[in-house]
């Protein structure tokens, strides 16, 4: 067969495109717990074809006003603390899976750390010298286990819009202890306004867009619905040159997922597989064949494979149920 040069240009277009899709970051936020884990909790990560993990140590802070955050304690779940994120990271290493730290604050109750506000300077003050700590405890962790990426917080927009010449500096210090990629994870309704992704290498957004209010919308009317969403993400992505990062995405297993997809406080609702499937069908078919897209973690996944999620689940965890297979699927590509 004559190669002609039309043909030539496809096939090295093809190669070119199927390189970049293999370098997408295939990830699954991999939720902490009591326990150690060990090629049991591993090999469930390999077979959904995943190629990282987000691993999230928490601190704790009593109130949204509160400006002390207690982390790294006895007292906590082995998985959220330094111990365990380096006990994780090896077992995963192991299997070549790479690995983001991502850190994160648990209000107590179970309030939004987007609302974290201090009401005096020094407050403020106690508040960035105890994240700063906190921070820098897992940035150096993170470099201690070689982690590809480290997430500098995640949805914290008062505290970030209030205080942007702090998180100047702290970048400044974190890139002093760590020396891979930085990303942080901001609200979906926040990564517009975050004032330091020049300073950065991935903008980092929690995907729970809202894009239908359907019972159980399709494939194709889910993609209609990321239109906006998409139009403004690229936006950004130009302002600043840098890659597109889904630091979290997923959707329940429940009626009317894709309305309000970051809604967790009510456990009710109508199982509903298959729209748990379409949303990520969806967000799959519209991002991961970008050039500026980096990839993302899929939110969430336990380590004890066999006891969580299936058919009677309707929270996020795409495990034992439809979704996983899905998502194996769309991982393999």
């Amino acid at each position: 067969m004559k190669i002609t040069k039309p043909l030539l240009l496809l096939l090295f277009f093809l190669q070119v495109s199927c390189k970049s899709q293999s370098k997408k970051i295939n990830g699954l936020s991999f939720v902490a717990s009591r326990d150690k884990i060990d090629t049991t909790h591993t090999n469930p990560v390999l077979k959904v074809q995943s190629n990282y993990v987000a691993l999230m140590p928490f601190g704790f802070i009593k109130e949204l006003s509160s400006p002390k955050i207690t982390y790294n304690s006895d007292r906590q779940w082995f998985g959220e603390t330094k111990t365990g994120v380096s006990q994780y990271a090896k077992e995963f290493q192991k299997k070549g899976v790479k690995i983001m730290v991502k850190p994160q604050i648990w209000v107590w109750q179970g309030e939004f750390t987007g609302l974290i506000e201090m009401h005096s300077e020094e407050k403020w003050k106690i508040l960035e010298e105890s994240y700063t700590a906190f921070i820098l405890t897992y940035a150096k962790a993170s470099q201690e286990i070689n982690a590809d990426i480290f997430c500098i917080g995640t949805e914290l927009e008062k505290f970030v819009i209030k205080r942007p010449n702090y998180w100047q500096k702290l970048i400044k210090e974190i890139r002093k202890v760590y020396q891979g990629k930085l990303t942080y994870a901001a609200n979906w309704d926040e990564f517009k306004r975050v004032p330091f992704w020049t300073e950065i290498d991935f903008i980092g957004i929690d995907a729970y867009f809202p894009i239908s209010e359907k019972k159980t919308p399709t494939v194709k009317e889910l993609e209609i619905g990321w239109k906006p969403h998409k139009q403004e993400i690229t936006r950004i992505q130009k302002q600043y040159n840098k890659p597109i990062l889904f630091t979290e995405f997923g959707y329940r297993s429940v009626d009317y997922n894709a309305k309000k997809p970051w809604f967790v406080d009510n456990v009710e609702g109508n199982i509903n597989l298959q729209a748990q499937v379409n949303g990520l069908q969806a967000i799959h078919n519209q991002f991961w064949k970008e050039d500026w897209f980096a990839g993302g973690f899929a939110w969430k996944w336990f380590h004890k494979h066999k006891d969580v999620g299936g058919g009677g689940d309707n929270r996020f965890t795409p495990q034992n149920k439809p979704a996983e297979e899905t998502l194996r699927k769309l991982y393999k590509q």
